[in-house]
């Protein structure tokens, strides 16, 4: 089922205003120290700091939020990129496609788009890696998929990285790494996801926080598998996620959440206290 932008937006926005006013049990200590928190596409403005670049990146390790998600893209030379969407117009005010376009070509015209090589090599060992695979063109899989897999070589799947994805046939184009290292994005169609996620033995499922009901966690930890909840942007939407055992936490805000953690990890967390 699909349903307008703007009516998904606006009944987003509005559980948003709502559950960051419900006051929530601060988790204990453990659980606040052990929770990971995502950073979606960096801390950004689009402004100042652009999503997906390295700044927006360096601003998630100094406020020492566990992970990011990023998205990636490939290159008319077939070199993988790090950028949201298929045209530029968003962010740098022309409709050229980030796939008509050499990776030499990016750097000197758009500088500020980093290579997946240049991310990996830089945050790969402090930051966990949550890497969203768009619906590109793979016109030689083999190729790309031999590309990844050298770039990603360092790093150890599931520990060090996740692969997202919309639609989980684009796992196929990661298919080096063990099925648990994939997640796949729910939206309106959670049953079909949950159910696929299951079947194939990924690492869990993932999708906005409504989503997902307690029996569709129950479902998936009984086969070993975590639950990853979007886009929790309050500290009462934090404490209500750890509280219902949110294995991932995806934010447009981490760096603000993790900050208050941080302080309440100092001053000993009170059950007894509400999120304000």
């Amino acid at each position: 089922m699909s349903i307008p932008l703007w009516l998904e937006t606006a009944f987003l926005q509005t559980a948003d205003f709502m559950y960051a006013r419900i006051p929530q049990a601060v988790p204990d200590k453990e659980r606040l120290a052990a929770c990971k928190i995502i950073s979606h596409r960096g801390e950004h403005d689009n402004r100042a700091v652009f999503e997906n670049t390295m700044p927006a990146f360096e601003r998630v390790e100094a406020a020492g939020v566990w992970g990011i998600e990023f998205d990636l893209r490939w290159t008319r030379d077939l070199h993988p990129v790090v950028f949201h969407d298929e045209q530029l117009s968003r962010l740098a005010g022309t409709n050229q496609p980030i796939s008509r376009l050499t990776l030499a070509q990016l750097k000197k015209d758009f500088g500020f788009i980093p290579a997946v090589e240049e991310v990996v090599a830089r945050f790969g060992k402090s930051l966990h890696l949550m890497i969203e695979i768009k619906d590109d063109a793979y016109p030689q899989p083999d190729y790309q998929k031999k590309i990844l897999k050298a770039l990603l070589a360092p790093l150890e799947p599931k520990r060090d990285f996740h692969f997202l994805a919309l639609c989980p046939t684009l796992f196929r184009n990661v298919d080096f790494v063990p099925p648990e290292t994939c997640l796949p994005i729910a939206q309106t169609n959670l049953s079909v996801i949950s159910e696929e996620a299951i079947c194939k033995h990924y690492g869990g499922i993932t999708g906005h926080y409504l989503l997902m009901t307690d029996r569709i966690r129950r479902r998936h930890r009984a086969q070993h598998q975590g639950v990853g909840t979007g886009f929790v942007n309050s500290l009462n939407c934090l404490f209500r996620e750890i509280n219902r055992n949110s294995e991932w936490i995806f934010s447009e805000t981490a760096a603000s959440l993790q900050a208050d953690v941080k302080r309440l990890l100092v001053k000993g967390a009170d059950r007894s206290i509400v999120g304000q």
